[in-house]
């Protein structure tokens, strides 16, 4: 009987999740605490047919120049920017991710992260706990009014969509930028300018490339209104790290609210965390129960196809198989 093709999973899964996988691979698992592919992972390159990586570990040029028996990488997210994409198609290896299943969550993390920061329920939340709340207030904790004011997001694709949906049912103003207008049912195609010069709240849904990597800079941020308020459940790189410390620390803009960051996870020590204008949660678009479980199992169907040699249902490189 051959032997079971060796398959590199960066992360450990919950079993009920990778059901499938089992009796047709054999698994090499990395550490869940480990931030990229394990040295460990890395010695068996040399034998993996299949990589199955999650948006953080990096599948460059270097890791497959290891890897010469590599037939297919399922990577369990959406964004496939941490995989070289063009080099796996160059060698045949199709890419596998795991599109539209978290649009749903992702969008209303979206809302929950506006909602919090126009309200400052972070502030509110830790006075309450720690004894600053002494009476009940009128000018105390105020935050931003939600219903009439312009929500602009930036990347009018499935997720800005979602979140448009959700947000008009608030009573906010939809427009958006993109890098082509698209056919939306809510929502006012403006350029970045406008949009930026315009919005209350300014939602980022584009995916990181070459044309949207440090987007929101010194530059960008200055345009936003002093009021408005930052929501970022994209990619971290796609705002300035830096630039926006300084943009909240100086008040250009009243507050920025990040389920992605520059680099991930953000030191302790890192400047954003001292900010009370700043809410950051851990990269938790995604993280529902049935969401995530959804994703894996994708993943898990990619792979295997990819090891069958068959085209894969949800491939970001699909010309390959022509």
């Amino acid at each position: 009987m051959p032997e079971l093709p060796l398959i590199i999973m960066t992360h450990p899964l919950p079993p009920d999740w990778t059901r499938s996988l089992k009796g047709r691979v054999r698994l090499v698992v990395g550490p869940a605490d480990y931030a990229g592919i394990a040295p460990h992972l890395v010695e068996k390159l040399g034998e993996a047919e299949g990589i199955l990586s999650l948006l953080f570990d990096r599948v460059n040029a270097e890791i497959l120049s290891k890897s010469p028996r590599l037939r297919v990488v399922s990577n369990m997210a959406v964004g496939v920017d941490n995989i070289d994409v063009a080099g796996c198609s160059l060698r045949k290896i199709p890419v596998g991710n795991t599109p539209d299943v978290l649009t749903d969550a992702t969008a209303d993390l979206t809302m929950a992260l506006l909602l919090s920061a126009a309200r400052r329920l972070p502030e509110a939340a830790a006075d309450a706990r720690d004894g600053l709340w002494k009476v009940w207030e009128p000018a105390g904790w105020l935050g931003a009014d939600i219903c009439g004011a312009t929500l602009g997001i930036i990347g009018m694709g499935k997720i800005g969509k979602a979140v448009a949906d959700r947000a008009t049912g608030f009573g906010l103003k939809i427009i958006y930028s993109d890098n082509q207008q698209q056919t939306v049912s809510k929502g006012t195609y403006v350029s970045l300018e406008e949009l930026l010069m315009t919005s209350d709240f300014v939602s980022i849904h584009a995916p990181l490339n070459q044309s949207t990597r440090g987007l929101l800079n010194e530059r960008t941020l200055k345009m936003m209104k002093k009021n408005a308020i930052l929501v970022n459940t994209a990619r971290g790189p796609i705002v300035d790290r830096d630039a926006l410390a300084t943009a909240l620390r100086d008040h250009w803009i009243a507050g920025a609210a990040l389920d992605v960051t520059d680099p991930e996870p953000l030191p302790p020590d890192d400047p954003l965390f001292t900010l009370p204008n700043c809410l950051i949660v851990p990269h938790i678009g995604s993280a529902t129960r049935h969401t995530r479980k959804r994703m894996a199992e994708m993943a898990c169907e990619n792979l295997l196809a990819g090891l069958d040699g068959k085209k894969l249902p949800y491939c970001v490189n699909p010309e390959i198989f022509q």
